[in-house]
């Protein structure tokens, strides 16, 4: 029973790997989880961009991780905002896109382990590099040549100012848990979707469905197993609706024709 667990638990956990490689592979951003996006309030003004095509983004998205995956993690670990400008003052390359995208990923990942805390961090630094990169689109500069000015402004803000940032870092950590329930319920179909497949006997149905489709006492004669028990109780039904339940009991091989046990 425990390896049998064991196998189903690796089964499982092979499922949500899946379905984590092909996320990885989109192009997410903080705006991929919201309709809405950042609050108009905070940056009005959107700078032209030069668009990318779906298989550009996708490259570029994963050239940058291989290279600087390690780096993207030190960030999403900091906390104090002079340790977070500092780092990206040594490691400028890391204010674009692709690290706030690698960071909305990492936090679907960490609430889908269940790293609840460690969630809540990396979402912090996750809005820390989306309201860099908007002020950067609201200014028309390149992300780099402005990421101070936000942790100048952040350092001395105003209420209203730290309000929107706090109520974006809040709307995005419900966004996640909502993306990271919604990853593993689809992983849970497709599991026990590959389970029923597997289940499925000689006539292609399910001896699961079958079983709870049967009557009570039928029922009880597979829970015992006793072939005399299931004998009389076929007996004493409609004789249609008899040969009905044993030929779905035979499709889906819960009952073997001319075998001793139910």
């Amino acid at each position: 029973m425990q390896a049998e667990l064991r196998k189903e638990e690796k089964s499982w956990e092979k499922k949500l790997e899946e379905l984590k490689k092909k996320e990885k592979n989109l192009p997410w951003n903080v705006d991929t989880l919201s309709k809405d996006g950042f609050s108009k309030s905070v940056f009005n003004v959107k700078a032209e961009e030069k668009e990318e095509t779906e298989e550009q983004k996708e490259k570029k998205h994963k050239t940058f991780v291989e290279r600087h995956e390690k780096q993207i993690k030190h960030f999403g670990m900091l906390r104090r905002w002079d340790d977070s400008q500092k780092y990206l003052s040594d490691n400028p390359h890391l204010v674009c896109e692709e690290t706030a995208n690698y960071l909305v990923i990492w936090c679907i990942d960490l609430e889908v382990e269940e790293k609840h805390a460690l969630m809540e961090q990396v979402a912090h630094q996750t809005i820390v590099m989306q309201f860099i990169l908007e002020l950067a689109k609201s200014l028309k500069v390149d992300p780099r040549a402005c990421f101070r000015q936000f942790f100048t402004k952040i350092k001395t803000a105003d209420q209203q100012y730290m309000e929107g940032f706090n109520e974006e870092l809040e709307a995005f950590k419900e966004r996640v848990r909502g993306r990271a329930k919604v990853r593993i319920e689809k992983a849970m179909k497709e599991y026990e979707e590959e389970e029923r497949q597997k289940r499925l006997g000689p006539g292609g149905l399910d001896p699961v469905e079958v079983y709870e489709s049967l009557p009570p006492e039928l029922q009880k004669c597979f829970d015992v197993k006793d072939v005399q028990m299931l004998q009389d109780a076929i007996s004493k039904m409609d004789p249609t609706e008899a040969k009905h339940h044993m030929q779905r009991c035979i499709d889906s091989g819960l009952w073997v024709p001319n075998h001793q046990d139910p």
